[in-house]
């Protein structure tokens, strides 16, 4: 069983994450989020698990390495995890959940120690084909609190039997398992070419809990390279249009 940690999220745009650890409680975290700690938490860096675990971390976009923070004094202590841009931070209970949960790569910011990060593909073939990112997911299993972080604001969605939503590849940050996930072709020559929002949709059905980020750090990532004239280089698929073949400001 993961261990039962309290938490507080802090700030509005850029947050943290503050977790109280109980004596001998632990938390586990991807290397680097750490912000601060209290004197008596113990750090420990390893693989989690093993070679395979440290390389199933790294096709989902984390570090082959992940931090376990320990509490080993007599009291309460804290430690603190930072986003690492700005947006949001959402905690999953797995235990409400049905003990998993699918999010994109890259999103896991930290958990209590029982909870797994593992790897999950995608089950239809056209998402293998055109979904980048979207292929390959985090898959977060177990009992406890777990951490995800996302750009910009973020949307909630409760999602009926049959209900289906498209959603831009790159906003979609993390759903049940119990949704059904896939992606599709935007119909018409000039969509494709001119629309500036990608060749491809995700499509997801319900029922089912399906998170959405207003910001996708790489639509970020797409604007400063535009203004710097270094071109756009979008890690996820969405410098579509003619917009994203040429490589330039989107709002002409």
């Amino acid at each position: 069983m993961a261990d039962e940690i309290d938490y507080d999220i802090i700030g509005n745009d850029m947050q943290l994450v503050e977790i109280e650890l109980d004596p001998s409680e632990s938390v586990r975290a991807e290397a680097g989020a750490m912000m601060y700690m209290g004197q008596d938490i113990k750090m420990q860096t390893s693989t989690g698990g093993g070679l395979f675990k440290g390389l199933k971390r790294m096709v989902t976009g984390e570090s082959f390495f992940i931090t376990s923070f320990t509490n080993d004094g007599d009291g309460k202590e804290r430690v603190a995890f930072g986003a690492p841009y700005p947006g949001k931070i959402i905690p999953i209970d797995l235990s409400e959940v049905g003990g998993s949960f699918l999010c994109q790569k890259d999103a896991f910011l930290c958990a209590a120690k029982g909870i797994e990060v593992g790897i999950a593909f995608s089950k239809r073939i056209g998402a293998g084909l055109f979904g980048g990112e979207g292929f390959i997911l985090q898959r977060l299993e177990g009992d406890g609190l777990a951490f995800v972080h996302a750009g910009g604001t973020i949307i909630k969605k409760e999602l009926d039997a049959g209900e289906t939503m498209r959603v831009d590849t790159g906003c979609l940050v993390a759903f049940s398992e119990s949704v059904n996930y896939d992606i599709k072709l935007i119909g018409g020559f000039k969509n494709a070419l001119f629309g500036g929002e990608g060749v491809v949709l995700a499509t997801v059905s319900g029922p089912g809990t399906v998170y959405l980020q207003s910001l996708p750090f790489s639509r970020l990532a797409d604007r400063i390279s535009a203004a710097t004239g270094l071109g756009s280089q979008s890690n996820r698929g969405e410098g579509g249009g003619l917009s994203g073949i040429l490589g330039g400001d989107k709002n002409f």
